[in-house]
């Protein structure tokens, strides 16, 4: 029995369906996230895109095997069929992680004035208009209300490199605040987890993700770790628990206390 297991209690989300998006190798967020649900009593269905057949050997190493289904969060042909393809496993869903992010590398790595809006509106469209799109698809089968979490990393600043994708998750932020005000009377909440950097295929694809690395090792008051996605799913799973029954719109923040700190983005470009 894990550590929150036995705090808890090893049936947290007993009898619960969740809906997990964004698992592509055992390293992601989204991963680890399903595997603690399942821990806690969760019953998982996993959706992917493009290199289905990686994602459906990830899937077998859950401590349950879970169900894939295809969804491109762009293609309105599979967002109008999500629900009856994922009602094939599950009769209702409870919770749905929205781990879903892309901007093309023109709208990454220190080249913000001079990036197309084409790119643009692909990084917007997939990483924060997929949010409304995801939770518009599922909420035929969230009849009993339910939780909504996205991953989010903090855009309140401008970040080193982040560019485009800074502005995305910014449009992410104020998405899931106008979902929650729209879902609420439907018993659905809806809030982000803005994590820390950690190691993922995703991450490493950004520029300058050294710099921020370092940054938060360096300086996070609770010190962080960027190979240990573990925090992250906790509160994931914590917020797609009945843990917190009257918060929605809200932003939680699980980067050991960096961002209280107050540093800015020149402090951390300038990381050796």
């Amino acid at each position: 029995m894990t550590a929150l297991e036995t705090t808890l209690g090893s049936g947290l989300l007993a009898g619960k369906n969740l809906l997990i998006t964004g698992v592509i190798t055992e390293a992601s967020m989204a991963f680890h996230t399903a595997r603690l649900a399942q821990q806690l009593g969760a019953r998982v269905v996993l959706t992917g895109y493009g290199r289905m057949s990686l994602v459906e050997r990830i899937a077998q190493r859950l401590p349950e095997p879970a169900p894939v289904v295809e969804l491109d969060v762009t293609n309105e042909e599979q967002l109008a069929s999500l629900a009856s393809r994922v009602g094939e496993h599950v009769d209702r869903i409870d919770g749905v992680l929205h781990a879903i992010a892309f901007a093309p590398a023109t709208a990454l790595g220190g080249v913000f004035l001079d990036t197309p809006w084409a790119d643009v509106a692909t990084a917007v469209h997939t990483s924060a208009y997929s949010l409304k799109s995801l939770a518009v698809a599922v909420r035929p089968l969230m009849t009993a209300g339910g939780s909504i979490v996205g991953m989010d990393f903090d855009a309140r600043q401008a970040w080193p490199a982040y560019d485009w994708m800074g502005v995305a998750k910014a449009a992410l932020e104020s998405t899931s605040r106008y979902l929650a005000r729209d879902l609420g009377p439907a018993g659905i909440r809806v809030n982000l987890v803005s994590a820390g950097p950690i190691r993922t295929i995703a991450a490493r694809s950004i520029p300058g993700f050294a710099a921020l690395e370092n940054a938060w090792t360096d300086r996070a008051p609770l010190g962080w770790d960027t190979s240990d996605p573990t925090p992250v799913a906790r509160a994931c799973v914590a917020l797609l628990s009945d843990l917190f029954p009257a918060t929605t719109g809200s932003m939680i923040m699980v980067d050991g206390g960096f961002s209280a700190l107050g540093f800015s983005a020149r402090e951390i470009s300038e990381e050796p």
